[in-house]
Order: structure tokens, then sequence, then C-alpha cells
């Protein structure tokens, strides 16, 4: 048998558990042979050159010690001028020659020496075939010149005496130090400023010509006036200042020849040296410098990471970001790869900004850029992305990267981004804050569908003021708007809480109305102290915890206000009587001054619903039974909540039995089947059964399901909502899921139609003539122009064509900038229009950053920029919930158990409630709802524009002609430079000549005359907006569509909209009032045990919840 051991080679000894325990000593036996290997050649001088020069260490050590022996140089030089006595005479020998005892030439031989060797061992190591450019440098002839004659006397002792100029070896010492700093700067690994650099050179280059000048004057004059060190300096001073006093000068010509020699060579070498200087200061001004790290690490700074800052970015964010007190010692490093703007410089060069804001240009995506802004030591970094770029998925992936870079390098810095499309969202989940402007954008439009300007309920509440906006105006319904529109969500914890820690264990809706009926906060919210989800009105039966966090509106939050006892108001305003505008109802004792609230304690005593105070008057001898209003329980009690089943619907219970089979057929409750895109929030909603085929999705067209080719040919029951967009992104799901969630009854659902392009024709096929509001998205390839606030140029244009064409429908407007706010439903001879135009100049002169709050169409909620939620993601660094509770509000995100936003409408049946105290009570009592606001609408006496007035034939026929003839000459002048339907008197007067005319022409004309005056008469007769609507029918004639519905005259011009932000407890109901509502999600009073229950529950108790709802 063969022995397997000799057939078998062993394992390495790494291999083998024997060697792992024996060591390496199975490696003395082993043939294998160690190299080692090295970077470099292994020879004397590679190693010479690693020494003396490749590495950094070493090499700092020789060149600080080569700096050190020419300093010493030259103090040994002072030191034998200062120990030299002067000789009498003035021969040229004295030039020559000096005295230098034994000691002090010792050493100077020794320095010599050593500097000789040095510079030759160098001149080796750095030789690349080329002698001549070693010889010719000037720093080797200096070393020769200062170091070979002292060399030279130790073989001849008579040379001894001869003089060296070793002053020269300063400017050794100058090229020495250069080459310090950049071995320091390697060596140490991080780039100093070049102005360091640069400063320091300067400095140098000053101080070695001026030493040069000192040593060489004084030693030419030794043959002259023997003036000392310090004479000469004097002299060097004076002269280099060009003040030049003539009380010490030079007398030899050498020393004369000297002085022209150094003035020439300062003119040449001192102008280079600065240019270098201003030219990097220019560079550093541009490129902002560093945030130092003693600053970042003794001060608190934010960086806001932009691609490119504009004037209207950075004023938003100083001003919301400042707004707030705890955030006025932070400073903001701002980032941007673009050279500053010359408006952004101008306002950082303001004291208020500059001491506080420092502009560095730079790119987040280098390390290098991220160090000088110290973003490790950041406290928040803000990534905005630039929604001004034509290609706004280019422009998240752009944020995306930088928000990976600053992760990346600051790992532990909050992020605040903010992204344009939400399929990109996804990408940036790590970040701390996360606002997508699609998503929030189409909500809101949506919302505005379902509730009146809710974009401008939403803005003021994300926006910082403290409520004094249109105080002075002298309209009441701008004072009540600009209170209101101060009411911002702060937060507290319950048990720490003069508001709320007295309702410890009683329900929310309870804490809710007597919180608003004695402080008059509103209690929106509430969060578990070991829960993260907020809850919108959790409704009557939630339970408030001393732990829990109270979500509120108010003016300002509970620690910056003091409290006053009403008895204590009454003794010192006895005889005081204050109304609010024409109602006659006292003023809300509220009064914000510098961020600090006075706010009155109401008389806490139970009061009867039914009391002389709620009260209303008897009205003749007519009785009616007025309804009363339960009080809110501290508990809620489980037979008074009214629940209706989400599966089931409201407005079933009103349907005959056939529609209520047809309409189950049809509609389902559920979850969409599929997402857009990644991190959308499941919404429960009204869903089809079927999936509509792609063809029938064209309302233009017929196929072969349908043959309708026009809206008016669906028979829709309800009003249409149109939506003009560019494209149909995934951003449009968060428009369609609000208009179509659980809550809504499906007797109040809108059709929505999606209109990619905006000419008439479609427009009117689409049915806009009948639609209950139109929606007009901004387009993103008008976004960006040559100026930046012609971005919305063509949406104000096409959006005005459609208020003179549909002067009923209700449009709502998205633009880029707000400040082109201003020219929506544009009236150039409005007068009310231009007093606002002022009102707001001077809210901006007073600071305001609600400047444009009082244009009639902001107001009224029908245009908004989503620009103006830039303030969200400011405001999260300070209320870090804000995020969240807007995505709630608007639809965005569902929690379970968190309430919902709504409205309803204030009819004749409701006005007995009276104020807005007694609402708030009865919705809390009967249906739990939480009121937050008023939607208030106002005849306004407006300037109507004089092109929309029609006259009457019979008007014409009754004027006559001697009235004012002066003044009828003066229009008739005046009417070639405008239009004659702007003047309605020289309009009249221009047909009642032409009429004339008519009855003075030829007696034989026939009935083709009769007919032209006829025609000429009724084209004088139409206004302006009668061929508006003329145009309008004829075109919808021509197209095959019928004009039934369509009135062009009835417009909303007359009126005016605003918002009443948490409005006082007495603030009285007005007709048509829109009350905002936070209403308790119905899924939280579901029986999870008996579902077979739901549908009784509903039938039973829908009737009487739409009635109580109803009021």
């Amino acid at each position: 048998m063969v022995d397997l051991e000799s057939e078998v080679p062993p394992l390495p000894p790494r291999y083998r558990f024997r060697d792992l325990l024996l060591g390496d000593q199975g490696w003395q036996n082993d043939d294998r042979v160690q190299v080692e290997f090295y970077m470099n050649e292994n020879t004397f001088k590679e190693r010479l050159k690693l020494f003396f020069i490749k590495n950094q260490r070493s090499s700092l050590r020789i060149r600080l010690f080569n700096f050190s022996l020419k300093l010493l140089s030259c103090l040994l030089y002072i030191i034998r001028v200062l120990l030299e006595n002067p000789s009498q005479g003035n021969e040229w020998s004295h030039i020559f020659w000096v005295n230098r005892s034994l000691p002090l030439w010792g050493l100077q031989v020794s320095v010599a020496l050593i500097s000789l060797f040095e510079t030759l061992l160098l001149g080796y190591l750095s030789y690349k075939g080329n002698i001549w450019e070693q010889i010719l440098r000037i720093p080797f002839i200096l070393e020769i010149i200062n170091a070979v004659p002292f060399i030279v006397s130790i073989f001849w002792p008579s040379l001894r005496n001869l003089f060296v100029p070793v002053f020269l070896n300063c400017w050794l010492a100058k090229h020495a130090l250069e080459n310090m700093i950049n071995d320091l700067h390697r060596a140490i690994q991080r780039t100093q400023s070049a102005m360091f650099n640069q400063v320091l050179i300067l400095i140098s280059t000053l101080l070695c010509l001026i030493f040069t000048c000192i040593c060489g004057i004084q030693h030419l004059e030794r043959i002259g006036k023997k003036l000392n060190l310090f004479d000469s300096l004097y002299f060097c001073i004076v002269t280099f200042s060009t003040v030049g006093f003539g009380d010490v000068t030079p007398e030899t010509w050498s020393s004369k020849l000297f002085v022209v020699a150094m003035i020439c060579v300062a003119l040449v070498v001192l102008p280079i040296q600065f240019e270098q200087l201003a030219y990097l200061w220019m560079e550093r001004q541009k490129s902002g410098g560093n945030y130092s790290r003693h600053r970042a690490q003794t001060e608190k700074h934010v960086v806001l990471c932009v691609s490119s800052l504009k004037i209207d970015l950075l004023m938003d964010f100083l001003n919301e970001f400042y707004a707030h007190p705890r955030l006025q010692d932070y400073y903001v490093v701002i980032l941007c790869p673009t050279e500053m703007d010359v408006q952004v410089r101008r306002v950082l060069q303001i004291p208020m900004w500059s001491q506080r804001v420092i502009y560095l240009q730079g790119s987040a995506l280098k390390d290098q850029d991220l160090l000088r802004a110290k973003m490790d030591d950041a406290e928040a970094c803000f990534i905005l992305s630039s929604r001004c770029e034509v290609d706004r998925t280019s422009s998240d992936h752009q944020t995306i990267l930088r928000a990976w870079a600053v992760k990346d390098f600051a790992p532990n810095c909050p992020l605040y981004v903010q992204i344009l499309k939400p399929e990109n969202k996804f990408h940036i989940k790590f970040a701390d804050h996360v606002v997508c402007e699609e998503e929030f954008k189409y909500a809101m439009l949506a919302l505005n569908c379902i509730c009146p300007a809710t974009s401008t309920l939403i803005t003021l509440l994300v926006h910082t003021s403290r409520g004094q906006e249109g105080q002075q105006s002298p309209e009441q319904w701008q004072k009540m708007y600009g209170r209101c529109s101060g009411n911002e969500v702060y937060h507290i914890v319950l048990e720490e809480s003069t508001f709320f820690a007295e309702y410890e264990g009683k329900s929310f809706t309870y804490a809710s109305f007597h919180a608003h009926k004695k402080f008059g906060v509103c209690l929106i919210g509430v969060r578990r102290e070991d829960n993260k989800n907020i809850l919108l009105n959790p409704g009557p039966r939630y339970i408030m915890n001393s732990t829990d966090i109270c979500f509120y509106i108010n003016i300002t939050k509970e620690e910056n206000s003091a409290f006053k006892n009403q008895d204590q108001q009454r003794k010192n305003n006895v005889s005081r009587s204050f109304y609010h505008g024409p109602s006659r109802l006292p003023v809300h004792s509220i009064i914000a001054s510098m961020g600090t609230v006075a706010i009155d304690l109401q008389d806490t005593s139970c009061r009867s619903a039914s009391g002389p105070t709620l009260s209303l008057p008897a009205e003749g001898s007519k009785e009616v039974r007025r309804p009363s209003i339960a009080p809110v329980l501290e508990v809620a009690d489980t037979s008074s909540i009214q629940t209706c089943d989400l599966l089931s619907d409201q407005s079933e219970d009103e349907t005959t039995p056939d529609e209520e089979i047809s309409s189950n057929l049809e509609y389902a409750k559920g979850y969409p089947p599929y997402s857009p895109y990644i991190g959308s929030s499941p919404t429960f909603c009204h869903l089809l059964h079927e999936k509509v085929p792609f063809c029938c999705l064209r309302l233009d067209k017929s196929c072969q399901h349908n043959y309708y080719e026009d809206a008016k040919a669906y028979g829709f029951k309800n009003k249409l909502i149109i939506v003009a967009a560019e494209t149909a992104g995934n951003g449009l799901y968060n428009f369609i899921v609000p208009l179509r969630a659980y809550y809504r009854p499906k007797k109040e659902l809108n059709p929505i139609v999606l209109l990619l392009d905006n000419p008439l024709d479609d427009l009117l096929r689409c049915g806009v003539t009948f639609a209950a509001n139109m929606v007009v998205v901004d387009k993103e390839s008008t976004m960006s122009a040559e100026e930046d606030y012609m971005a919305d140029a063509k949406t104000i244009v096409n959006v005005q064509t459609l208020f003179r064409l549909f002067s009923s429908l209700s449009i709502i407007t998205e633009l880029t900038h707000p400040a082109n706010m201003r020219f929506m439903q544009f009236r150039a001879k409005d007068c009310y229009s231009l007093a606002l135009s002022k009102l707001e100049k001077k809210e901006r002169e007073r600071g305001s950053n609600l400047a444009f709050m009082f244009r009639l169409p902001f107001a009224a909620g029908r245009v908004f920029s989503i620009s103006m939620l830039d303030t969200l993601l400011y405001q999260s660094f300070v209320k870090d919930y804000m995020i969240s509770i807007t995505r709630l509000l608007l639809g965005l995100d569902t929690t379970p158990g968190s309430g919902f936003l709504c409205s309803m409408k204030i009819t004749e049946d409701d006005l007995w409630i009276r104020t807005y105290a007694r609402l708030y009570q009865k919705l809390c009592s009967s249906t739990g709802d939480v009121p937050i606001g008023i939607y208030r609408t106002e005849s306004q006496k407006l300037t109507t524009s004089e092109s929309q007035i029609s006259i009457s034939v019979e008007e014409w026929e009754d004027t006559k002609d001697s009235k004012e003839p002066g003044h009828h000459r003066s229009n008739h002048r005046n009417s070639t430079s405008s239009d004659q339907s702007d003047h309605p008197l020289l309009r009249r007067k221009s047909m009642q000549w032409a009429r004339r005319l008519s009855r003075k022409g030829p007696k034989h004309s026939g009935k083709t005359a009769e007919k032209i005056t006829q025609q000429r008469l009724n084209l004088y007769r139409r206004s302006e907006r009668q061929e508006l609507a003329e145009l309008v029918k004829n075109r919808m004639k021509h197209l095959g569509l019928s004009t039934v519905g369509y009135d062009e005259m009835n417009d909303h011009q007359s009126t005016l909209s605003y918002i009443l932000i948490n409005p006082s407890p007495d603030t009285r109901l007005e007709l048509n009032d829109v009350v905002y509502l936070i209403r308790p999600d119905p899924l939280a009073y579901l029986p999870n045990s008996e579902p077979s229950r739901k549908n009784s529950i509903c039938n039973a108790t829908g009737q009487d919840s739409r009635e109580e709802t109803q009021l």
C-alpha cells in the first residue's frame, strides 16, 4: 500500500492547526524567500530626497530650521552694527571693511557653513539635468553672496573684517517662510485660505524692503552723517509713506543711488502684491470665504442649500425664520453654486442681515464646500428645489443628490427638503421633514372646490404674523381679516397649560368648546405621549390625559400670554364700551403686541342655553319655537353620539329604492387598487365596481361604448370641476382623491374634467358654462422666462380672458410668483382695486410678511402661489408638527381616529344661533365637529367697469339735447384718446348726434337705409359684456351646443370674500357664511364586533344627523 502522507503534500503552515499552536517554527525549514517592496527607489539619493523634500513632516522641520538660521544671521548683523564704534573720516574703506569681533565672526561662519551645505544638498536633490537652472536661481545667488566670504575668511584671516551684506538673508527667510507654509498645509491635509497666504507674503515683502533699506542706508552713510539704525528706520518710514519731512536725508551719492534703487524696486514689487491681494479679495467676496470652526462650535447656525438664490426666496426665508424669538441668535449660512445676485448682495449689506447671514459660493456635492459651511456642526440644513426650471424632474434630481451628499457628510444634521415631483419623494425618505410641492398644490386646489378658500386658510396658518395687518384701514372687513390672520398653530403639554389643564379626564370636544369660550383658543388636535401620530379632533370619545400634547389655534402661544381676570377688567373700564363695527358687538379682548397677548378670563359659571343672553327678541306676534342648544358633555354619552356607517351613504336615505340599487351597483368604497407613485398615502374613497375603458375617458370623442361628444350630452346631475393643466402628472392623484373621499356623500360627487389644452371650443365642449369650478394649474413650460416675474404672463392673460368671457365661473388659479396676484381679475379703472394697491404698499412698508393678503382674489381663495407654502418648511424647524397637521387638513395623510376638514353653509334657518360661540356649542354637542374659522362673503359697492354698462334705448331717447352743451364739447374732444365705452355720457351724446343726422338725411331713403340705420343703432346699444356674450353664444351654436344656462350678466364682481380664522366667540353669524369644520373620523364610531348592524344604525340616525349638522 502506498503511503498517503508521502503522496499528498502538506498544507501551508497558516492552514494547519499544529502550526497555529506552535507558531511560525515551520517557516525555518521552508524554501520560500521573504521579499520587501519599496514605493520608491531604494538608493541613497532617493532616501535623502524623501527626507528633505517629499516627506511633508520632515521637510517642514528642515524648512523651519532654515528659516531660523536666516533670522539668526540677520540678528547677528544687527548685533554687529550696534557693537561697532563709528570711526571718524570719510574714507571709502569704511564701506568695504568693518569691525567684527572674533566670537561674532565664529557664529557667522558657523551659520554660513550650515546654510551653504543645506543649499548645495537641496540643489543636488532637486537637480533635473540643467545645472544653470539651479545656479541662476535668485535664492542660490544670495546664498553664495552671504555664505562664501565667511568660508573663505577661514583660510584667509585677513578677510575676517570684510563687509558682507548679511541683511539680504531676510529675503531668503521670506522664501523659506513661503515654503514652510506650503509644507504645513500639506502636512495637516487642510487647505488654508489663499487670502491668508497672500496677506502673509505682502507683509513679509514690506518688512524685507524696509529692513534692506534700513541696513543699506545705515552702512552707506558710514562715510556721511553716520546714521544709526533708528535714524535709518525713521528715514525709510517717512520716505515709503510719501510724507518726506526732509530732516533726515542721505548725503553720499552711493546712499542716494541706493534709495533710488529701493524706491524703484518698491514701485515694481508692491503693486504686484497689492494686485494679487485685491484679486483674491474680490474672488473671496464672490465665493463668500469660510465659516470658522470656532464660530460653528460657539454659535448656532443653519445652512440653506439652493441652486439659485433669488431675492424673493431669500426674503421669505429670512422673514419667516427670524420671526420666531428664539431664533434671533442663529446665523444663516447660504450655500449656492452661483455668484451672488446684485439684489441679494444689496440686501445682505443691510446691517440687520449682514451680521446674521453669510453667503458661500459652492456646491453641496463637494465635501470641501460643506466643510466651509461647517455642515457637521449645523443645527439644520434646508435644501430647496428650483421651481423656475422647465425640467422639474431634473431639478428634483439635483435636490436628491444634494440631500444624499449632506447626509453622507453630516449624518446627524437634520434635513428639511423641498421636492417638486411626488414620484421622487421616496429617494429622500431619510430626511427629517419633506414637503412635496405637487402634493400640497393639487390637494389645496381640490379642497378649494369643496371648502372655499382653503388655500388662503392654509397660507395664513403657516405664515408668522402678529395680526397687525389692516388695523389702520378704514374698512371694517380688513381690520377683522387682518386681526384673525395672526392666528397660528401652537402646542403645549396639557398638565403645563393654563388653557387646558382643568380639562384632564374630560372629553376632547368638551375641552375644545370651553377653552374657546373661556380663553378664545381653538383646540384642534392632540397627540399621546407614547404615540407619534397627531389626531385632529379625535371626537367626544377621546378622554384628555395629563401628558397629552395639545395643538391649538391662537393669536400667540400660551407662554407669551398674560392673564387678567374679567372682574378686574370691569373695575378698570366701568364706563368704557367698545363695539365691533356696524353689528355693535364688543371688541374681542385679545390684543397682540410684540408677541405678547393679554387674555381676559371670562366668567366660567354655567349659563342656560335659553338664558337672556342667548335668546332672541320676540318678532311681533309671531311665536316660533327656538331650538335649544344642548350642553357639551364632559364625558361622551354613547347614546348621544350620532354615528353613520361609512360603507353606506347619508344621501341614500333620500333616494328611491330604484335609485339606491343603481347607486350601489355603480359605486363602492375602498382603497385605490393602484398607487401612482411610491410613498402615496392610501385613502379610503369612492370607487367604481368596474374599470372604465380608456376610450371612454375622452369626453369630446365618441366610442363604441357611448356616443357623447360634449359634457352636456352626459347629463351630469352635479356641476363639473374642470382642471386645466399642461400634463396629467402623478400629482393629479392628490386632486382626485379629496374629491372622492369616503366621507363625501355620493350625491355631492362632482364630475372631474381634465383639460390639457384650453382653446374656446374645448372649453365649451367640456361644459365650462355650467361648471362649478375651474382650476387653472400653472404650466411648467412657462415657469422659466427671461424676466422672472414674466413666468406667469401666459397664465394671467388666459385667466383674464376666461374671467371676461365667463364672469359667473369660479376660477381658481395657481401662480408662480405671489406678487403677480394683483393682476388677477384686473380692472384698470376700479377705484377700490387702486385703494387696495395702496394698502398693500403701506403694509409692506410696515414690514408685513403678508402684504398681499388684502388682494380680493387671494382673500376669496381664487388665486394662490405654491411658493407661499415655502414657509411651511421653514416653520417646521420650530414647529416640527406643522407638516403633519397640514397634510391631515388637506387629506394627504389619513390617521385612524383623526378628523378631516370640511365646511357647512349658514342658511336662514341657522341664523337663530346668532354668534360663533353658540355655533361652537351646537356643533360640539351634536356632531362633535370643531369649527376653526368662517369664510364670509359681503356685498360691496365696487366701482363697476364702465365697459360693462348697457344703456337702454329709452334712456337714450329720454336724454335731452340741452343738457350741459359745454361739457358735451369737452367730452367730444377727449374721445380721440379713449374708448367710447368708457364714457357713457359721451356715448349717449354720440347716439343722439347720429340720430339727428339720420333724421336730416334725404327723404327718398327706403327700407334699405332704415335697415342699415337699425343695425347701427343695435351695434351702439350693445356693451362690451354683451358683445362677449354674443361671441360665446355664436360659438356654441356653431359647435352644435345648447346655449341654455349661459347667463352672461351673472357675475360676482360686486362682492368680496375673506376668511376669519378662529374669530372671537361673540362674532355674529351672517347669512351665507361658510364655516370650516374639523369633523371626527366616522370610522372611530363604528363597532368592531357587530358589522351586521351598520346599515340599521345609519338608517336610524342618518336623517337626524343631517338635520343637526345643517342646524
